[in-house]
């Protein structure tokens, strides 16, 4: 009996001998080919991410983001050639692309705020609608001086020195206006005069004024235009181009100086009024 048992075992042994000598050039082989697909694969990923650093560097994208991007590509052609290289000894790989799309969709729906932002911050600084330094105002109903452009949101400082924290998302999706990018700002106002006044005289008074100011550039050319017939007033738009720096000190110089002008040559400017005439029987 123990004899019987012995024979069993040895032929047992026998059998995964000569299974495993069978299998050893297909292992070894899968091993190699395994190991030449992640040396190659290494190095495809080290030239990748120097080509893809020279083109961030080239298109000036942000330090920021362009070391996050980086490190994101990194990791997916990383994932990508592990799955490559388990597949090559054999494995199935099902699974591990399973495993790795529903991790992926069960992180974006519990980011899809932060992802919205993460792509808006992506977005501005990648095509720089505007940067730090410049002062904008969005649709949403904010403006100020960009203080901080961050990967999920941006940093505004209103002229009330507020600062406004906006989400990437909402301003990526929002019309934005750009005060900064062109270097010159044209102030746009009205002044109102009177039904009474000589409209030639008021405009000649307006752009001397303006030919006064220190800050006011000749060109573009400045202009004062007759825009419309309102109901207390005709309405003079007064407009003047300056550097963005003495945007709002010209702006207040022309306002006092144009109102003492007019005021010393004797034109109204009239406030909002209504005539009531009474009829008795």
């Amino acid at each position: 009996m123990q004899v019987e048992q012995l024979e069993n075992v040895e032929g047992k042994i026998e059998k995964f001998i000569d299974s495993a000598i069978a299998y050893a050039p297909i292992l070894i082989s899968s091993i190699l080919s395994a190991a030449l697909v992640l040396f190659l694969g290494l190095w495809l990923i080290r030239m990748v991410r120097r080509l893809v650093d020279k083109i961030f560097i080239k298109r000036e994208v942000d330090p920021s983001i362009r070391t996050f991007l980086g490190n994101l590509i990194n990791w997916i052609l990383k994932v990508m050639l592990f799955i490559v290289v388990v597949s090559q000894l054999g494995v199935q790989t099902s699974t591990f692309i399973a495993v790795i799309g529903a991790a992926g969709l069960a992180i974006g729906l519990s980011l899809q705020g932060s992802l919205s932002n993460f792509a808006g911050g992506v977005l501005i600084l990648l095509f720089k609608p505007f940067r730090v330094g410049d002062y904008i105002s969005s649709s949403s109903g904010v403006d100020g001086t960009v203080r901080v452009i961050d990967i999920f949101n941006t940093r505004l400082v209103t002229p009330q020195n507020q600062l406004v924290i906006i989400p990437n998302g909402e301003l990526s999706n929002s019309n934005i206006t750009n005060f900064t990018e062109l270097g010159t700002r044209r102030t746009w106002f009205d002044i109102g005069v009177s039904y009474d006044a000589d409209l030639r005289l008021a405009k000649s008074i307006l752009l001397e004024c303006i030919r006064k100011n220190e800050y006011a550039f000749n060109d573009p050319a400045p202009d004062v235009v007759v825009t419309s017939l309102g109901d207390s007033a005709i309405n003079l738009s007064v407009r003047v181009t300056t550097s963005n720096e003495h945007f709002w000190a010209m702006q207040e110089q022309l306002i006092i100086s144009c109102k003492e002008a007019l005021d010393s040559a004797s034109i109204e400017i009239p406030f909002p009024q209504t005539d009531i005439h009474i009829k008795r029987k």
